[in-house]
């Protein structure tokens, strides 16, 4: 269950509800997907009962998903495990280009994947596609700055205008380097950033050079 904390909504009502509104939409756009999360309910009358103060808060905003068996993210996955290699990588990559395939052909970018916003079913090895605070319908010609600085593609970075979908891309991109390495490619999509800039300049055997050395 997703609540929606209460300073949250008086900080930006308007903009806390619109936004809630937004990621209810889009899940119900994706809802028959089985590797992206599944919305089962939502609302704005929530009660929470605090046995600490004996007080019950109200008016809460909230998102019901279906239930993940194991809960496990795929970043604490990576943690534990570390390289997973190609034909692990290949298994889970695949089942998260497919939840991308679905999402990009209703026209909905997510425009934050990363290890953090993906569960792992630990019985099946199912990934759900999680999060969808910063989905947008409609992906041409985008200005927001949106996404997590470690797998944000650089025209976002660069305050240009960006295809939703390809920056989806290449932040799967940066998921599977991670999942089959076990490392980072880079620390940010940045032409001052040195791992980045080899790959920016074809340097690709420098690259994997530094690479296998860290």
């Amino acid at each position: 269950m997703k609540i929606i904390r209460d300073e949250f909504i008086k900080k930006d009502p308007e903009g806390a509800r619109k936004a809630v509104l937004s990621e209810v939409l889009t899940l119900k756009a994706l809802r028959d997907h089985a590797n992206i999360i599944k919305l089962l309910d939502y609302g704005d009358n929530g009660q929470v009962y605090k046995p600490a103060t004996g007080r019950t808060v109200e008016g809460l905003v909230y998102i019901v998903l279906e239930y993940v068996e194991g809960g496990l993210l795929l970043f604490d996955l990576c943690q534990n495990v570390g390289a997973f290699g190609e034909d692990c990588g290949r298994l889970l990559f695949l089942q998260l280009l497919d939840s991308l395939e679905h999402m990009h052909s209703r026209d909905i970018a997510h425009r934050d994947i990363k290890l953090e916003n993906v569960l792992v079913d630990a019985s099946t090895m199912t990934l759900k596609v999680a999060d969808f605070g910063y989905a947008v319908q409609g992906t041409q010609q985008l200005r927001s700055f949106r996404g997590t600085f470690t797998y944000m593609a650089p025209e976002i970075k660069e305050g240009r205008s960006y295809d939703g979908k390809a920056a989806d891309l290449f932040s799967a991109a940066v998921v599977l380097f991670i999942m089959v390495r076990g490392i980072f490619p880079f620390k940010e999509a940045r032409k001052e950033e040195y791992f980045y800039n080899l790959l920016v300049q074809k340097n690709y055997e420098e690259y994997w050079k530094q690479v296998e050395s860290t």
